[in-house]
Order: structure tokens, then C-alpha cells, then sequence
């Protein structure tokens, strides 16, 4: 896991990181299935997912709201440029949608193909 790193980008961003219902969702239960993977045990799956909410109370983390609607408008003409060339998923498609259905130009992810779609829609992309 990149824990550290996101850690470190997270703070030299010097203002609280957006995170959307669905990448909320995605994080935590990628922290639940690294359980299953034996990765991490249920004790240190709860301490990050508490560590996760205290810093949507905090306000490190920010929530924001997605237009549903041009999401996946955003989503499927992505998907229409970029999915035959970089075999992006459906969830792909969805993150970086978000980001630029609310006017993000940076975009924080440790996987290859999101990173490349990332780039081919125009954002900026850490680390």
C-alpha cells in the first residue's frame, strides 16, 4: 500500500484533499478487502477507517458533492476515447469523471492505467 506516500502528497497539498462519496466508499473497502488478503489485520482496518472519518471531521479530507448526471455523461464520453486504448474499468472511469465534473486539475492515484486515462483527460497527476 502507498499509505506514506499519499500521507506526504496529502500534506504538501497545504489545503484539505476532496474526496467524494465514491472514492470514500472505494477506500474503505479497499482497506476491508486488504483484511481478506490477509494484508492488514480487522484491528488495523478499523484504526485506518476511524483515522479516514476523523479527518472528514477535521476537514483534512473534504466531502464533496458529485452532479450524479454529469458524471456519467463525463464517465461514458471518457470511456468512449480511452477505454479500447488503456483497458480503463468502469471505476476509472467514474474517479476521474469526478474530478473534472468538479473543476479538479489535480489528480492523486498510484494506479497505472487510472494515472494515463487521468493524463489523457487533461489533469495534472501525483505522485
Amino acid at each position: 500500500m502507498n499509505n506514506e506516500e499519499a500521507a506526504r502528497i496529502a500534506a504538501d497539498l497545504g489545503a484539505p484533499l476532496g474526496v467524494t462519496l465514491l472514492q470514500r466508499h472505494e477506500l474503505r473497502n479497499a482497506f476491508r478487502l486488504a483484511v481478506f488478503r490477509k494484508e492488514i489485520t480487522t484491528e488495523q482496518c478499523g484504526a485506518v477507517l476511524s483515522l479516514i472519518d476523523a479527518d472528514l471531521e477535521t476537514g483534512a479530507l473534504a466531502s464533496c458533492t458529485l452532479p450524479w448526471q454529469e458524471l456519467f455523461r463525463e464517465a461514458e464520453a471518457l470511456g468512449a476515447v480511452h477505454t479500447e486504448a488503456l483497458g480503463v474499468r468502469a471505476m476509472d472511469l467514474l474517479h476521474v469523471a469526478a474530478a473534472r465534473s468538479l473543476g479538479a486539475e489535480t489528480f492523486l492515484t498510484f494506479d497505472a492505467r487510472q494515472n494515463r486515462l487521468a493524463l489523457g483527460a487533461g489533469l495534472k497527476v501525483l505522485p
